[in-house]
């Protein structure tokens, strides 16, 4: 009897010291998500709450089209319990790999623990549109659209109660504040864009698609000659020779583009460049993904 109540004290004193060292909030996460991309990572949380563990495959100054599978992150992938990915073809040069070398039938294509956003929603661009192919499938940086995003909560909560049917009842809890606060925010950008209605811009690669289309922006220039492939001397050029013809009031890029090509644009024109963050950059905070939107509606008031 002494022995058993002596191996039961020791376990306790286990599970107390592991507690200790976890982060706050995450001491009983019985969630463990893996999101491809920040946006997806934040959201997680805010519908998680203290029920999930989550990280992210790539950063807000990190090109999400191209990823390593490298060993920690193969290693997240191997315990993950949920996959939420933007899709649309934009992991697809490394998501099949970390998939295939995480041996996780969790997050295997077709399972419950396997998430793409994009066949959520209807996606803009196409084959049609694309010249590169790289958005052959459909345009994949739908974040940029808060309604698209809205509709992505509501799935990713119905996700979390299929695998975690215990604390499915928190996560719809979760889900209807955030749903009500992001309602709140959306009419609140809506008005505070009014003035960028109709406002040609030029971009540096076809990221905005769904921004644009939900506030009325104009885009009549890609720095881009294809998606992916970076602009050449003679592009740019091009490009400068018609702007005399098809002013743009600004040129947007993000944070982790080449800032050169925009640059050198906004030196020979006169037109502002207006770097905008691509997603969030601490996602672990409830409430940054409204912070990060709001900057982003900043950053777009200060070119107009």
């Amino acid at each position: 009897m002494h022995i058993l109540s002596d191996i039961r004290f020791i376990f306790r004193l286990i599970v107390l010291g592991c507690a200790l060292f976890l982060p706050a909030g995450q001491a009983w996460a019985s969630l463990n998500i893996l999101a491809c991309e920040p946006e997806w990572a934040a959201l997680a949380v805010e519908i998680g709450g203290e029920h999930v563990s989550v990280s992210s495959a790539t950063t807000a100054m990190q090109d999400p089209h191209h990823v390593q599978a490298r060993p920690s992150l193969i290693a997240k992938a191997r315990r993950a319990d949920l996959l939420i990915c933007s899709g649309a073809g934009l992991e697809a040069g490394w998501l099949p790999v970390l998939i295939k070398k995480s041996a996780n039938p969790r997050i295997r294509p077709g399972k419950p623990g396997h998430l793409l956003a994009s066949k959520y929603v209807e996606l803009l661009g196409g084959q049609a549109t694309d010249k590169g192919g790289l958005h052959s499938k459909g345009n994949p940086h739908i974040h940029f659209d808060p309604h698209k995003l809205l509709t992505i909560a509501q799935t990713l909560a119905q996700a979390m109660a299929t695998i975690d049917s215990d604390n499915a009842k928190d996560f719809n809890n979760n889900l209807d504040h955030f749903t009500q606060d992001w309602n709140k925010a959306i009419q609140a950008w809506q008005q505070q864009a009014g003035a960028l209605k109709g406002k040609p811009v030029i971009v540096h690669h076809d990221s905005w698609v769904y921004l644009f289309a939900w506030l009325g922006i104009k885009q009549v220039a890609t720095l881009e000659p294809r998606h992916g492939v970076p602009p050449s001397s003679g592009h740019l050029a091009s490009l400068l020779d018609s702007i005399k013809t098809q002013p743009a009031d600004m040129i947007i890029r993000s944070g982790y583009e080449d800032p050169r090509p925009s640059q050198w644009l906004a030196d020979k024109s006169g037109i502002p460049v207006v770097t905008i963050p691509f997603s969030v950059t601490d996602y672990q905070i409830r409430g940054n993904l409204r912070q990060w939107m709001g900057e982003v509606m900043e950053k777009l008031g200060q070119g107009k």
